[in-house]
This record gives C-alpha cells, structure tokens and sequence, in this order.
C-alpha cells in the first residue's frame, strides 16, 4: 500500500500516484484539502479517507502490511520502480523496513540525500504522522525515491 498524506496539493498529487504503479493500493489521507486534491487523487485511483486522530499515521486504513510511504512532493524513479517490482515477488525475510536513497530537486540540480526509510512492515513499526521513524539498521532499495520543488 502506497500512502500519502495530503493537504491542498493538486498541483503535485498526480506526479506522485502516477509513478505508484508498483503499489497495490493507493491510499490518501487528507487532512482538510480545500483545492480539488481529494478528486484529483480519486481520478489517479487512490481511496481518500479524512485524517483521523485515532489513526494519526493512516496506516490503519491500509488493505495491505507493507506501507510504502511518500509526500505528494515526491515520486519514484523508474528504477525504484521497477526494484519495487521485483522485491514484491520476493520474500522479506527478517526485515521489517526499509530505507530508500532520496534525491532532491533544487535550483542547482538535484541533490543526493541520505536514505529514509519509508517501506515498513506495519506490524512491526508504528509511528505518527506522515512518515516513518528513521533506522540506522534499515536495508536500503535500488533506485531513488525524487522530491520536486516545484509543484507543477
């Protein structure tokens, strides 16, 4: 399950659930969009569901274990894709998180960020908020995960 946490972000909500085609669930978690978000995220084939301060982290919501964790700034490259793809087929194993190498768009070109983990097993990792707790003793995936800064 891919998931995201929005907030008015129509502008950059589309790249974002397009580049999800590893991902067997799409799942949105707004938090009082007042733009054309929630449809737009709907029309890319995502469940919209209200933020919930019962579920602080939306995970509950989520059809799957494995929560691949994103911000509507970012997407995947085609090689984490595509490494996405392939880890799917395979069995995890002991790992319960991973991290994926980020890679951030500036006005100088794109900068290389250390890895954050953002695909956790939701049975052995809970958090709050949007994104997962950091773990130095996570395996990190092939490919980039991209952050963009401008919206469009």
């Amino acid at each position: 399950t891919a998931l995201l946490h929005i907030r008015n972000d129509a502008r950059r909500i589309g790249r974002a659930l397009d580049s999800l085609r590893a991902c067997d669930e799409l799942l949105v978690i707004d938090h009082g969009s007042t733009d054309a978000t929630g449809r737009i995220a709907r029309e890319h084939g995502a469940r919209v569901e209200p933020a919930s301060a019962d579920d602080d982290s939306g995970a509950g919501h989520a059809a799957n274990d494995w929560i691949l964790c994103l911000l509507p700034s970012e997407a995947l490259s085609e090689s984490l894709e595509a490494t996405l793809l392939e880890w799917k087929q395979e069995d995890p194993g002991d790992a319960f998180a991973y991290a994926l190498a980020l890679r951030q768009e500036t006005v100088n070109g794109w900068q290389h960020c250390g890895p954050e983990v953002r695909l956790v097993d939701r049975r052995s990792v809970s958090w709050t908020g949007a994104l997962p707790p950091g773990r130095e003793d996570a395996p990190a995936l092939c490919g980039d995960l991209l952050r963009f800064a401008d919206p469009s």
